[in-house]
């Protein structure tokens, strides 16, 4: 006789799932996914139409003062656009805004970097702290200030260094003096490195701070010493982040106005020796004589805001190259 005993179990009451609810999430969220794709898309657009609008206008108002110029844009060693017709190249200014961009790299980017590297890996935390803190503050620092601090504080005190340069290294003609003022284009390179050590510095100093704990005790375990460590395992993970921190710099360097008006005696010549006065650049010619120029001369400043602007392209692409083909040196895929 079968034991079991069979009961119908009724169906259970229907319950409700939370297949709606989850759907109306994935909705909401997938709505939030197209606005901000939306806006994102839209700011990139914005900032390409925004560079577009930029070259567009530079380049109209170049080419009408281009159009009136009695000399050569590229080589007239001379800025009159007062003239009839008017003559003016930008000679002079090409070779001063590179000069003294170099100049400053020169002396800031081996500075910063060594400064980065003794606050995060020499320096205690005590004195760290405040000496970013310190460095921070200055990157906020007016260049108004720094083109005062030059013009009243630098330039009398750099005869000492200009004598000594002309008295062992005037031979080389770069570093010849004739005497005078010391508001040469060695002088704006100083201030223009002192103007740019904070942010190549800030920058350096986080990108080091990235660095893989594993890395660097990897090669202390191998028996390398702490200069070893920096520089197998440190440079080479964040060379890509000085050269990013690099072209920042530069690329202040390249637009600086007021602190080089300040400090420089501008003429439309070109100096051998770095300590002789004269010479010029794009931003400090602009900010000198636009207030008092005419519709061409104003038209003639712009083109050459238009080479500046064609140099600060070329810069940023070159830094991007680079970057490009150290990526895998880098250490960010370690």
């Amino acid at each position: 006789m079968d034991m079991t005993k069979t009961t119908d179990v009724p169906p259970p009451a229907h319950q409700p799932t939370a297949g709606p609810k989850k759907s109306a999430k994935r909705g909401a969220s997938r709505a939030g996914d197209r606005v901000f794709l939306g806006l994102s898309r839209g700011s990139g657009i914005l900032l390409l139409v925004i560079m577009a609008a930029i070259a567009v206008f530079l380049t109209y108002r170049a080419s009408l003062a281009i159009s009136k110029d009695h000399g050569n844009f590229l080589t007239t060693f001379e800025w009159n656009t007062n003239l009839v017709p008017p003559s003016f190249g930008i000679a002079v200014l090409a070779f001063g805004t590179v000069v003294s961009s170099v100049v400053a790299m020169a002396l800031a980017v081996p500075v910063a970097v060594a400064i980065a590297l003794f606050l995060t890996h020499y320096a205690p935390r005590r004195m760290s702290g405040p000496v970013s803190y310190v460095i921070d503050l200055l990157a906020a620092v007016p260049s108004i200030v720094y083109g005062l601090w030059g013009a009243l504080i630098l330039v009398p005190h750099l005869n000492g260094l200009f004598g000594w340069l002309d008295e062992y290294l005037g031979w080389t003609g770069i570093f010849s003096w004739q005497g005078g003022a010391p508001r040469s284009m060695l002088t704006v390179g100083i201030l223009l490195a002192i103007m740019i050590l904070p942010i190549i510095t800030n920058v350096s100093r986080e990108v080091f701070r990235q660095v893989p704990r594993m890395h660097e005790e990897a090669a202390l375990a191998l028996g390398a010493t702490r200069w070893e460590v920096i520089r197998m395992s440190v440079l080479p993970f964040g060379r890509s982040g000085v050269i990013s921190a690099s072209m920042l710099g530069l690329g202040r360097a390249l637009g600086e106005t007021m602190a080089v008006a300040t400090v420089l005696s501008p003429t439309f010549d070109i100096q051998t020796s770095l300590l002789d006065p004269g010479g010029g650049t794009f931003a400090q010619n602009i900010a000198s004589k636009f207030g008092e120029a005419t519709q061409d001369g104003r038209d003639a400043l712009i083109a050459s805001g238009l080479v500046l602007f064609v140099i600060t392209l070329l810069v940023n692409g070159a830094a991007r190259a680079i970057i490009a083909r150290r990526k895998e040196y880098s250490g960010a895929n370690a």
